[in-house]
């Protein structure tokens, strides 16, 4: 299994394709593919390549997912003795991205990854057709009785 090293936001990551990341925002938009150039180790399942500090030619390319917010933090602060408190929350901005391909310092592609959503997409129109068809022909139609519910008697004694 091929995987890189990457560095964005001040942190270094560990990738491979298809894998979905957390990371700090980035300024590009939704649906937008960004390229890592800061490629710090590479590995195909034969060879391994170590940069100093990294790999000059290699790229890794990921789509991003979603722009939005990491969970909230919470941050207290206490002095004892001093009737001081302080209690507030952080959120981190985060995108989420999807590594897409991973290339070599010579543009060679190691790794892609396969888009899962098509090939379901394009099978599951029509097993649903099929689906709704077999179900219409297996249950008839059943005829629904009314019963009227005589209504309870309350006894005065």
């Amino acid at each position: 299994m091929s995987f890189a090293i990457i560095q964005t936001g001040g942190k270094q990551y560990k990738v491979s394709a298809s894998e979905i990341l957390k990371i700090e925002r980035l300024k590009e938009s939704v649906g937008k593919t960004v390229e890592f150039k800061k490629i710090l180790l590479l590995n195909n399942d034969k060879e391994t390549e170590i940069g100093t500090p990294t790999i000059e030619g290699a790229k890794v390319e990921a789509k991003i997912l979603k722009n939005g917010k990491n969970k909230t933090i919470l941050v207290f602060k206490k002095r004892r003795r001093k009737n001081s408190r302080k209690k507030f929350g952080h959120r981190q901005q985060i995108s989420l991205i999807k590594i897409m391909k991973i290339f070599s310092k010579n543009g060679k592609l190691i790794a892609e990854a396969k888009d899962l959503n098509k090939e379901k997409s394009q099978k599951a129109i029509p097993e649903k057709k099929e689906m709704a068809e077999k179900k219409k022909a297996e249950v008839p139609k059943q005829e629904k009785t009314k019963t009227k519910k005589k209504p309870l008697s309350k006894s005065k004694k």
